[in-house]
């Protein structure tokens, strides 16, 4: 779970991208990995099988750093999306912090999304963690045919509490606002929690600012099987 330093004002948080299998889990990462400062950005390191899906994990490491000196380390992971690593994504997600959904758009794929997210609860209950985490949807592949409507996702989005982003994450488009939701969701919590504007002296519009104050632009993922 969530570690605080603050007398350093340092804070680490473990973020799990979670979905299907192929929906992009990865390909997220790796077009964060292409904005993010090279001052902030660690290795990204993924176990992949023959065929080029993610056998156990992927693992981005990024460190954003504010003027007034805070620090926020993110432990980015993906989870395998095939059903037989089923025990890998229970131990990848625990003590996530926060996670993010990655749902195909296609139609055809609906299953498949349906099936991954009843497994997500299923594996955020037997971690024992909070069925209200910090979580977003992302609906990524939007520049593939026979895609669910954006009157689809602007319906789906009034059903759940949960905040969905449209994505093309092979192009490296709503990627950061995937995360940016993400990290605006796990500092409300926090900030409910811990207090964690009082302490650090800085609202949530500043601190998101402030943390994606140097990223660079979208970048396709060259490679990238979205």
């Amino acid at each position: 779970m969530v570690q605080f330093n603050l007398p350093r004002r340092e804070i680490t948080l473990k973020v799990v991208y979670y979905g299907p299998a192929l929906s992009g889990k990865t390909t997220n990462l790796q077009a964060l990995h292409l904005m993010v400062p090279k001052v902030g950005a660690g290795r990204l390191m993924t176990l992949e099988t023959r065929d080029d899906r993610t056998l156990f994990f992927d693992l981005l490491p990024v460190v954003f750093k504010t003027r007034s000196g805070f620090k926020l380390k993110v432990k980015l992971l993906t989870v395998p999306g095939q059903v037989i690593h089923d025990s890998t994504r229970r131990v990848v997600l625990q003590g996530a912090d926060a996670v993010a959904f990655i749902a195909d758009s296609q139609i055809s794929e609906t299953e498949a999304n349906k099936q991954a997210f009843r497994n997500l609860a299923d594996n955020l209950a037997a971690n024992g963690l909070p069925p209200d985490l910090p979580m977003v949807i992302q609906f990524n592949k939007r520049d593939l045919p026979d895609i669910r409507s954006e009157a689809e996702l602007a319906a789906f989005q009034r059903l759940r509490s949960t905040p969905v982003h449209p994505a093309i994450a092979i192009h490296g488009i709503g990627v950061r606002e995937t995360l940016e939701g993400l990290l605006r969701a796990a500092w409300d919590r926090l900030d409910r929690e811990f207090r964690m504007g009082e302490h650090l002296g800085v609202d949530r519009r500043s601190f998101i600012q402030e943390l994606f104050r140097d990223w660079g632009p979208p970048k396709p993922v060259f490679g990238a099987d979205a």
